[in-house]
């Protein structure tokens, strides 16, 4: 008895793998489209440039202080730069240099001496608006702040509100400062792009 055995058909390896390659991408691109379903792309319209200027007062001394000292390390208090301690701020941002003048917002975050050379803080505030058009909106700050020098950039690096998807840069300015118990009152110039 004989077993006949069927021809021997030439399969093309190539176009085996070309399928394989096809289906395979075909899943990822559904898979794609699956994971990508509680996300939605917003097409936003024409960036706004906005300007702020506002004074930040920041209040070390008296029985009210609006920043207080919550950490230090061992050494801080016989560094001359004070390397090492970090503050807890709730600033009032005012229209002018007058501490008595209109409130348009908070100053809320931390900052903390971090160089041994120079009087070098890193800042992370939310500069939080109680007043106008952008009350209940914020822009968020988050830099190094060379105190000691006249005029100073930090960048913004976010915002919520009015100000949500924010980028921009800040000018610091101290327009007044005690040596003594710290307190100091700083000019700034806002750009956002938003």
């Amino acid at each position: 008895m004989c077993i006949g055995v069927a021809p021997h058909k030439h399969v093309s390896y190539g176009k085996v793998i070309g399928g394989v390659l096809l289906l395979i991408s075909r899943l990822v691109a559904a898979a794609a489209i699956q994971t990508v379903t509680w996300a939605t792309r917003l097409e936003s319209a024409k960036e706004t440039t906005t300007n702020l200027q506002f004074y930040f007062h920041d209040t070390l001394s008296g029985k009210n202080p609006s920043a207080v000292r919550i950490a230090q390390a061992i050494d801080t208090d016989r560094s001359r730069t004070l390397f090492g301690i970090v503050m807890m701020a709730d600033d009032p941002l005012t229209e002018t240099s007058d501490p008595q003048s209109k409130l348009v917002g908070r100053a809320q975050g931390l900052y903390g001496s971090a160089c041994q050379d120079q009087l070098s803080l890193i800042m992370s505030m939310s500069f939080v608006f109680v007043d106008g058009p952008y009350n209940g909106s914020s822009i968020s700050l988050l830099g190094n702040n060379r105190a000691m020098n006249p005029v100073r950039e930090m960048p913004i690096v976010g915002g919520t509100g009015f100000f949500r998807l924010a980028r921009g840069y800040a000018v610091a300015q101290t327009h007044w400062m005690d040596f003594k118990t710290g307190d100091a009152i700083v000019g700034y110039n806002v750009t956002v792009v938003h």
